[in-house]
C-alpha cells in the first residue's frame, strides 16, 4: 500500500507540469521547421554552437530520439560543432523535464539544470569547433523540403501539435517515465533513509560511482527526475543527483558509438567527455558553493495537504496522463503486432539503435520513402522491418544509415 501511495503521490506532482511540457513541446513541433532550424547551424563558432544549445535545451528529445535528429540536421548543412552542442544539450533538457523538475526538485534545480546543459554543449561544441577542419560538404547539400511533414494551416497545425504532444512524444518517452516512477516509488519505500549517509562527507565518490552507472545506460531526462528525488530523500547528495540529471539522460553507448561513426572518434570523445566533465563541477558547485537549503527536498514536499482545490485539479492530470500512457500502450503494442504477409518480394533487415517509438517511427518513414516500397513494418521490440515490394536493399540500408541507425539483412 506504501509503494502506491508513493507512486500516486509523485504522479500528481508531476502529472500537471508533464502535461503543460508535452503541449509546449508539440506548439514547438508544428510550428518551427526543422528546415529552419538547421539552416542557422551551418558555422563552427560560439554562434552557431550557442544557437544550436539554445534550440536543443527546451526540445523534448531523449538520448535516442535526438541522435538521427542531430544527423538530419548534419546532413541538411549543421556543421560538426554545432552538431555536438545539439547532442549534449538536448537530451539533458526539454519543456516537459524542466517543468517536471520544478514540481519535484524545486526551483533551483529546474533553473540549474538548463544552465548546466547550455555550459557543457557550449564546451563540447567549442572544442569540437577547433578541431574541425573547414568542411562544407554536408553544407552542399542542399535541404530537403518538409512542407509534408508540417500542415500549412493554422488549425490543421494546432491538430498537428496537439498529436505530436500528447499522442507521440507521450509513447516516445511514456514507458521510461513509468519505469522512473516505479523505481523510485520502490526506493521510498525499500531503500533505508540512511542508505547514502556514509558519503554523505566525500560526494565526489558518489558522484564517480553515478557516473560509471549513469554513462552507460538509457534514460530520459523526465524519467530521471523521480529516481533523483527518492535518492535525495535517502541521503544522496544534491549535486550527485544532478551528476545523474545530466550524464543519465545525455550519454550511452548507443550515443557515442553512432557519433563516432557520422562525426568522426576525436568528436565523440569530446562529447562524452563534456557531459562528464559538466556534470562533475556542476555537482561540486551545488554541494560546495550554493546553498544548502536551496536543494532541500523533504521541506519542497513537506508541507502536508494541499488545498482541494490543487488536489482535484492534479488528480485530473494524473487520470489525463494515464489514459494518455495506456493509449500510447495499446497503440505501440498493435503497431508491433502487426506483420506483412509473407511474399517472395517481401524482405526482413535488422534494425541497430531503435530504443523508443520516436525511432521506429524515424525508421518506418526512412524506410517507406525508398522507391518501390509498398509497405513497411517496423517491430521495435524485436528490433525487425518487414518490407514488400520491388525495392533495392541497398537503398532500404541506406536510408535507414541517413536516419541515423544502421540495417541489414539476415544472413
Amino acid at each position: 500500500m506504501q509503494l502506491i501511495d508513493s507512486l500516486i503521490f509523485m504522479l500528481n506532482e508531476m502529472s500537471p507540469y508533464i502535461l503543460l511540457g508535452f503541449l509546449i513541446a508539440g506548439i514547438m513541433q508544428a510550428f518551427i521547421p526543422q528546415k529552419t532550424i538547421s539552416r542557422h547551424l551551418a558555422g563552427t563558432g560560439l554562434k552557431a554552437v550557442a544557437k544550436a544549445a539554445a534550440i536543443g535545451i527546451p526540445l523534448p528529445l531523449c538520448s535516442c530520439g535526438v541522435l538521427p535528429t542531430a544527423i538530419a540536421m548534419r546532413r541538411h548543412g549543421a556543421s560538426k560543432a554545432a552538431s555536438t552542442s545539439f547532442l549534449v544539450a538536448t537530451p539533458q533538457t526539454g519543456v516537459d523535464s524542466i517543468a517536471a523538475t520544478w514540481s519535484l526538485l524545486g526551483p533551483a534545480f529546474a533553473v540549474i539544470r538548463p544552465i548546466a546543459a547550455l555550459t557543457t554543449a557550449l564546451f563540447g561544441g567549442v572544442a569540437v569547433g577547433k578541431s574541425e577542419k573547414c568542411d562544407t560538404k554536408c553544407a552542399a547539400i542542399a535541404a530537403e523540403a518538409d512542407s509534408d511533414s508540417l500542415p500549412t494551416g493554422f488549425g490543421r497545425k494546432c491538430l498537428n501539435a496537439l498529436r505530436y504532444g500528447f499522442i507521440d512524444l507521450v509513447g516516445s518517452i511514456g514507458g521510461w517515465l513509468t519505469i522512473g516512477l516505479i523505481i523510485a516509488a520502490v526506493i521510498t519505500v525499500y531503500v533505508p533513509d540512511d542508505f547514502f549517509s556514509i558519503l554523505g562527507t566525500r560526494p565526489i565518490f558518489s558522484m564517480l560511482a553515478v557516473l560509471v552507472i549513469a554513462v552507460p545506460m538509457y534514460v530520459c531526462a523526465t524519467g530521471s527526475i523521480p529516481i533523483a528525488m527518492s535518492l535525495m530523500l535517502k541521503g544522496l547528495s544534491p549535486g550527485t543527483a544532478l551528476v545523474l540529471l545530466m550524464a543519465g539522460p545525455a550519454a550511452n553507448f548507443a550515443s557515442f558509438t553512432l557519433i563516432s561513426r557520422e562525426m568522426g572518434k576525436k568528436a565523440a570523445v569530446i562529447y562524452l567527455a563534456a557531459i562528464i566533465a559538466g556534470a562533475l563541477a556542476f555537482g561540486l558547485v551545488i554541494d560546495y558553493l550554493l546553498p544548502a537549503q536551496w536543494f532541500d527536498i523533504k521541506s519542497i514536499h513537506g508541507h502536508g495537504a494541499h488545498c482541494a482545490e490543487m488536489s482535484i485539479f492534479n488528480t485530473c492530470c494524473s487520470a489525463v496522463l494515464v489514459i494518455l500512457l495506456i493509449i500510447s500502450f495499446i497503440k505501440n503494442h498493435k503497431h508491433n503486432h502487426n506483420h506483412i504477409t509473407p511474399t517472395e518480394m517481401t524482405k526482413e533487415y535488422t534494425i541497430v539503435g531503435m530504443n523508443c517509438p520516436h525511432c521506429q517511427a524515424a525508421v518506418t518513414k526512412a524506410i517507406a520513402s525508398v522507391k518501390g516500397v509498398s509497405q513497411v513494418n517496423v517491430n521495435l521490440s524485436s528490433g525487425k522491418a518487414s518490407v514488400e515490394g520491388q525495392h533495392n536493399p541497398d537503398e532500404i540500408i541506406e536510408a535507414v544509415r541517413n536516419a541515423g541507425f544502421d540495417a541489414q539483412l539476415p544472413d
